[in-house]
């Protein structure tokens, strides 16, 4: 198994180094983020550990350039003990995973050959339907090279129906997926908020992408209507 260490602390960097050996890892190291996507894009990694503050350019950006150009290698990031958003972004970009610092080389090593378990898998960084594009870290919907404005609570039922973009998804679905599971409002609120994206997502272009489905649900047309 062949790991990318990306961490800029020579002496945690050593440590993951020693560790990894121990364990019969063939380990590469880069020092900063340019160097490490560098590497991450010329040698075939079984996995990438990735910090996330790096000199050049930060783990989110290493992570979101490899996914961006379909490099879908395990990635684990690790971020700072009280970020939450670091984790939070991370994920966003791409990762597969998270660890906070401090950690032990035990739990890390666990981490690591949970991810080469299940390997290399599409985990697209955006959602794409035709020429709709969500970026959930950025929170942007884009038509085409228009940027569409859309509410926190629209952005939300938009990439639900995203993710699930061709199959149809029932009105109870959407509620439990983005409100919650004990939600006892008026389920007619995902009618709403559907209206509204069509008002902005579809009827502005001339666009039908957000289908209602009699009697089941709604759909997402796959190519963006």
């Amino acid at each position: 198994m062949r790991v990318l260490v990306v961490e800029d602390q020579a002496g945690l960097a050593d440590g993951l180094r020693i560790g990894f050996e121990a364990e019969g890892f063939a380990v590469d190291i880069a020092t900063n983020g340019t160097d490490g996507l560098w590497m991450a894009r010329e040698t075939r990694f079984d996995v990438i550990v990735l910090d996330v503050m790096l000199p050049g350019m930060s783990g989110y950006s290493v992570c979101r350039e490899l996914r961006a150009e379909g490099n879908w290698v395990p990635i684990l990031m690790l971020t700072a003990k009280s970020g939450e958003w670091d984790q939070v972004e991370g994920l966003d970009t791409g990762a597969d995973d998270y660890l906070t610092k401090p950690f032990s080389f035990a739990v890390l090593l666990a981490h690591v050959r949970a991810l080469i378990r299940r390997g290399a898998r599409e985990r697209p960084a955006e959602l794409r339907a035709g020429d709709l594009c969500l970026d959930p870290a950025r929170r942007e919907l884009r038509r085409g090279d228009d940027l569409v404005p859309l509410t926190a609570r629209e952005f939300s039922v938009m990439e639900f129906l995203m993710r699930h973009a061709g199959d149809v998804v029932t009105k109870r679905a959407v509620l439990e997926g983005v409100w919650n599971d004990d939600f006892d409002g008026d389920p007619n609120i995902v009618e709403v908020y559907v209206g509204h994206l069509r008002n902005k997502v579809d009827r502005p272009f001339g666009r039908s992408a957000i289908l209602t489905v009699r009697g089941a649900g709604y759909r997402l047309a796959a190519d963006g209507g």
